[in-house]
């Protein structure tokens, strides 16, 4: 009977608190990559998801200062990429938040807590309802940290209530009320049972007093109080007529009173039984009508939720029909393999960028502290790199041996001609990457070999020059004419931003042949340091020489001025640029690029040469 009455006692505010219980969810927060802008790209940030509410903050530290921005996920949507496996977007209408995580577990965690989170905010009633003042504030997508507060209702039809949740409570609820209700009838059976106890009291004596055992109780007192006269005082024999130290006047006293009220209490007794037999009957009646109102509401429900479904429905169908918002700026418009824009706006897009850059009339330049000074020694054979620039410089020297005319080699075709340059190329593919190999001949007077090779692999000068880079540094000098480089080259939206890490290694070679002049050449060839490993760059990948002969007419019994010396140029590049550039927007680029590179480097040695002595 114990355990009836304590399951029975459990109050409605107890069950909905318990209920609340089990729908509440932890709080996650973390570290994910959001896409901030195409000048800064992915940037780590600190979110945190609790209550239906994703926030994020620059970073862990900051927190106390106040959310970067929030979105309410009731009527947020939140989509895995695709292709990328660690990304996902959350997006209200608009706006959309870009993220990454680090792989594809975490990815599977945010996305699956973010889910749980967003079907809380829907299907439960205090936070469906508490979020509906700030519902423009869900529109948009943001809010204030202190716009984020949630304030508890009442189950309501306009509130997210799912029906399957709503169910639920109703079951719990009306099972509740049952259970209050036999409770109440219990309680009532235990009233009526001391009731008819204390009937049958009052009734025994109305009977006592009615049949003379009143009058016979009060005689026999008077007997035994004669008796008592004679008796010894130490007899200590009770007499019997004396009941709890009470004596038969007494007892004909209470018997009289009690039997008085009997009548008026059976009229008590009767109207408290109807009583309480009529609430029984009225909260019973009540909780049918409540439940008849709860099917009826269900059923009500029930209609709303597939007009909502129907509405819903359409609702997608016309966002799928109506053309997307154009959301300029984000990933899915950067350089890649499903890049959202077509060849033709991505090369508009390249050349626009690159005019800004040629139109630039003064460039910031990052501060480049000047390298350390080269060690006056050669690299030794004994060195990790001495096999491999010995390989490759002698590979392009073998190289110059080709023909240089258009036409004469099968396997170069002519791209550019303009006076004494041409471009030739040969078109190459690897893996779908365009890395078509490059050779620019070239003609000029008034410089030598020596000079264009020395500008080109001097470090100290090339920012003068080489107006795509957005910063240089020398990372280690290997010996006196060899160094490794890494170079960041300027963005070109919406190509991704790319680096470079190279050694570089100038050397002159005597010709055997004194009919033949010397030459000088550089070697610009990719390679790995620890110092700089890959990193949010697209690393490129080089194989670049730059060979200069210098021809001399000899002056009449005169100085060898500058107007007596021709340098012939021969420029090879072989570039993979990584990354998923449309191959026919880097074959417009080299074309177009390539000829300009020439021109302007050629012209900045002739002017910064132009007053100094003659370096042969």
């Amino acid at each position: 009977m114990s355990e009836e009455r304590d399951v029975l006692s459990i109050t409605d505010d107890e069950e909905n608190d318990e209920f609340e219980d089990e729908g509440h969810l932890p709080e996650k927060h973390g570290t994910l990559s959001k896409w901030t802008n195409y000048l800064h790209g992915w940037q780590d940030r600190y979110v945190v998801l609790k209550d239906g509410t994703f926030s994020y903050f620059k970073s862990a530290s900051e927190t106390a200062y106040g959310c970067r921005g929030a979105v309410s996920l009731n009527r947020a949507c939140v989509t895995p990429h695709p292709f990328d496996e660690c990304r996902f977007d959350v997006s209200v209408n608009d706006n959309v938040w870009y993220l990454r995580a680090k792989d594809v577990e975490e990815r599977k965690l945010w996305v699956g807590s973010i889910e749980l989170h967003k079907e809380q905010v829907t299907n439960s009633p205090d936070l469906a309802s508490g979020i509906q003042p700030y519902i423009h504030q869900a529109e948009s997508g943001y809010g204030s940290e202190n716009s984020l507060k949630r304030h508890g209702s009442l189950l309501s039809l306009t509130s997210g209530t799912s029906l399957s949740t709503a169910s639920a409570s109703s079951f719990k609820r009306g099972r509740g009320l049952r259970e209050k209700l036999a409770e109440m009838e219990t309680f009532r059976d235990i009233l009526c049972r001391q009731v008819d106890t204390l009937q049958s009291y009052f009734d025994s004596c109305a009977s006592a007093v009615a049949e003379g055992t009143v009058h016979d109780l009060t005689e026999h007192d008077d007997d035994i109080d004669d008796i008592d006269d004679y008796d010894t005082p130490t007899s200590g024999s009770s007499h019997p007529s004396k009941i709890g130290g009470l004596k038969g006047r007494d007892l004909a006293s209470i018997l009289q009173q009690h039997g008085g009220h009997a009548p008026d209490f059976k009229g008590e007794a009767y109207t408290f039984k109807a009583t309480t037999a009529g609430i029984i009957a009225t909260l019973s009646h009540c909780i049918e009508i409540m439940s008849q109102r709860e099917d009826a509401w269900r059923k009500r429900m029930e209609r709303e939720v597939e007009k909502r479904k129907k509405v819903e429905e359409s609702y997608k169908s016309v966002l799928l029909d109506r053309q997307k918002p154009i959301v300029f700026g984000g990933p899915d418009y950067e350089e890649g393999p499903h890049c959202a824009i077509n060849e033709d706006e991505f090369f508009d897009a390249v050349d626009a960028a690159l005019d800004k850059l040629e139109k630039e009339e003064e460039r910031k330049l990052n501060p480049v502290g000047k390298p350390m000074p080269p060690p006056a020694i050669s690299l030794s054979p004994n060195h990790s790199l001495y096999n491999e620039i010995n390989q490759i410089t002698g590979e392009h020297l073998n190289y110059l041996e080709e023909k240089n005319a258009a036409g004469e080699e099968d396997n170069w075709i002519l791209i550019h001609e303009e006076g004494e340059m041409k471009v030739l190329k040969r078109e190459l593919e690897e893996d779908g990457l365009v890395i078509d190999p490059l050779k620019a001949v070239h003609t000029v007077k008034g410089i030598t070999g020596h000079e264009i090779c020395h500008y080109f692999w001097d470090l100290n000068v090339r920012m003068d020059w080489e107006g795509t880079l957005e910063s240089t540094r020398c990372i280690e000098w290997l010996s006196e004419d060899t160094f490794v480089s890494h170079n960041v080259i300027k963005r070109v939206w919406p190509a991704s931003q790319r680096d470079a890490l190279f050694w570089s290694h100038i050397r002159h070679v005597i010709s055997d042949d004194e009919e033949k002049p010397d030459l000088w050449i550089v070697v610009n060839y990719s390679t790995d340091h620890p110092s700089v490993p890959p990193n949010k760059y697209v690393r490129v990948k080089m194989n670049v020489s730059m060979a200069c002969q210098t021809l001399i007419e000899p002056p009449n019994d005169s100085e060898i001025t500058r107007d007596n010396i021709t340098c012939k140029i021969t420029y090879t590049a072989n570039v993979n640029p990584g990354g998923w550039a449309p191959a026919s927007v880097l074959r417009a680029v080299y074309k177009r690029e390539y000829p300009k590179f020439l021109k302007r480097f050629t012209s900045y040695v002739k002017e910064i040469t132009a007053n100094k002595p003659i370096l042969l």
